[in-house]
């Protein structure tokens, strides 16, 4: 009985780390999309106030890939301790 609920306990934690990494991939996923989007409004835009608006995506897709990055690193040390 105890081998099954140490197995249930690994299986879980497993699922968790899975979804962790599934939250980080979702995080690159969004910062991807703000690079591109950021990319595309300083290519086929003159120089105007949009380009403030596409450096401003940029930033964001940076900004949100870092945190994705830490978020899942700050997870995942948690999920090992347990």
């Amino acid at each position: 009985m105890h081998e099954d609920s140490t197995r249930r306990d690994r299986l879980a934690q497993n699922r968790t780390h899975l979804a962790n990494e599934r939250t980080m991939l979702a995080y690159w996923r969004t910062s991807l999309a703000f690079l591109v989007l950021g990319a595309a409004i300083i290519k086929f835009f003159p120089p105007t106030y949009l380009m403030l608006g596409g450096l401003a995506s940029i930033t964001t897709g940076v900004a949100l890939f870092l945190y994705g990055i830490a978020r899942y690193l700050r997870w995942k040390k948690r999920i090992d301790n347990q």
